[in-house]
């Protein structure tokens, strides 16, 4: 069973937690990280590329010149796809990306992403993210005390407003729930810092 220091905002250790085998020390399947990713990506596209249609292009649709006797190519429409201005062939049409992946599998990619995380020493428990005001400036300091200096991943359990407000305006660094806590969002930050109860919830509710 995994034991990691907890420390405070100021970087001081202040206990220890006991973390869940199965959720922190798993074996790491990186195709079902790869996958769990795909699948994120995926369900994110809107998928609104749109190519007019010979039927959506503006202009006549009077034949040009008969079809016969010019010594001409014969040609029925200025929206042929064969003339400049003209209708796409085959081009893309608003679709739905998005596709199931099994439960099992995006729970095993979220235990493998937290396991990864920790034994590549990129994972901090703090004991709480409490911020006394709505401040970037609050935020900012106590991710400098932490020695984060890079992408970070704060993750709450619940709600904290002043953490939300304060960490919105600092690049790289996004407040996550626990439960909404998801594979892409691990992978994407270099460093990703829990509260005490944050970790004590994934360990539960991964198991």
């Amino acid at each position: 069973m995994p034991t990691v220091d907890v420390v405070n905002l100021s970087n001081q250790k202040v206990g220890e937690i006991s973390l869940a085998e199965s959720v922190f020390g798993a074996q790491v399947n990186e195709a079902l990280v790869w996958e769990a990713v795909r699948h994120y990506m995926a369900c994110r596209r809107s998928g609104t590329h749109k190519t007019k249609r010979r039927w959506e292009v503006s202009g006549s649709g009077k034949k040009l010149w008969r079809q016969k006797g010019t010594g001409r190519a014969r040609m029925g429409s200025i929206r042929s796809p064969i003339w400049r201005h003209g209708g796409t062939v085959h081009g893309p049409i608003p679709r739905d990306y998005s596709y199931r992946l099994p439960k099992k599998m995006l729970l095993g990619a979220l235990r493998s992403a937290l396991t990864a995380k920790l034994r590549d020493g990129e994972l901090k428990v703090v004991d709480a993210l409490s911020i006394p005001e709505a401040k970037t400036k609050a935020v900012a300091s106590a991710l400098k005390s932490l020695d984060v200096n890079r992408t970070v991943l704060l993750v709450e359990a619940g709600e904290n407003e002043n953490l939300l407000l304060g960490a919105r305006n600092i690049p790289g660094v996004t407040v996550s729930d626990s439960h909404d806590v998801t594979t892409y969002d691990l992978l994407r930050h270099q460093v990703v810092v829990l509260t005490q109860a944050a970790a004590q919830k994934l360990s539960e509710g991964l198991a």
